[in-house]
């Protein structure tokens, strides 16, 4: 059996793959609260799929592949299947997506968070499992069939936690102290399903086939720079639910008063007021003074 190091690097990749989930999450918890106050169904969709590339694209794939940059093994080079590998992105995104719809359509109950949670855990495990399987070394691969079902149970638990945060936390420091949990869970998840794996080298060193690290390093940050800023610029540029109220209040100062009507005549069915001057405001009650017997 191959010897196998998590922390090739120390304490580098692992606070590196720590600060990506908790930016990743408390981006996401802020794309999920737009949910709550979408005047649309298309601007829920918007952003929930920007709350599903921030949790499951940046959350939670990123620092999967950055812990894994920690990741070595005797004896034998470490290579990755690139379409394998962005399948795994694929799913983590996928499964976000589809626990908040889950939660976030309808009434939210614990009925709906505990079905979002088990979906989303069972994806995250498979993302997890799928970018394992995306690896390739001069060795067979096995894994520990209980702690793979702790790892997947850790899954499903930290997406539950994760999902309930997304509809309840609202801003300021619950959202950061959420994705600091949130980042915990993630990483207590990747690191129990690595724990429950085991090499056992091939003698000699063999060719491996696929990517290097560093062929998969670059596009991957850009993915993560250009992923984090856009989240940020879609943040910043869409009103909030104050600004919306705001702008309302400033549209009602600046509608024109309704001009004022006319007094309308009181009705005359029997045509008195033609007849006679009695009906007419302000006239004077006649008297015999003013029209004397001739």
């Amino acid at each position: 059996m191959a010897e196998i190091n998590h922390f090739e690097y120390g304490w580098i990749t692992p606070a590196l793959s720590y600060a990506l989930s908790v930016l990743g999450s408390a981006l996401g918890l802020i794309c999920a609260g737009r949910i709550r106050t979408a005047g649309s169904a298309a601007q829920r969709a918007w952003w929930g799929t920007l709350a599903a590339w921030a949790i499951g694209g940046t959350a939670i794939w990123t620092m999967h592949f950055m812990a894994m940059l920690g990741f070595a093994v005797e004896g034998t080079r470490i290579r990755y299947d690139v379409p394998i590998t962005v399948a795994s992105a694929l799913i983590a995104v996928i499964a976000v997506g589809i626990g908040l719809a889950i939660v976030g359509t309808g009434r939210f109950s614990a009925v709906r968070l505990l079905a979002g949670g088990l979906f989303t855990g069972a994806g995250v495990a498979a993302m997890h499992y799928t970018g394992m399987a995306a690896m390739r070394l001069s060795g067979r691969i096995d894994y520990d069939t209980t702690r793979v079902v702790l790892s997947v149970v850790i899954a499903v638990g930290a997406a539950t936690v994760a999902l309930w945060l997304a509809m309840t936390v609202r801003r300021g420091l619950a959202i950061v102290g959420s994705a600091l949990v949130m980042g915990v869970a993630v990483n207590g998840m990747h690191f129990a399903g690595m724990s429950a794996m085991s090499v056992h080298a091939h003698a000699g060193q063999g060719d491996v086939s696929g990517a290097g690290v560093s062929t998969l390093l670059v596009p991957i940050i850009l993915a993560v720079v250009f992923g984090v800023v856009g989240l940020v610029y879609a943040l910043l540029a869409a009103p909030t639910a104050e600004d919306r109220a705001a702008a309302a209040y400033f549209d009602t100062l600046r509608r024109p008063e309704p001009a004022e009507t006319p007094p309308v005549a009181a009705p005359d069915p029997v045509g008195l007021r033609a007849r006679s001057t009695l009906g007419r405001p302000g006239t004077p009650f006649p008297s015999r003074r003013d029209n004397p017997p001739r």
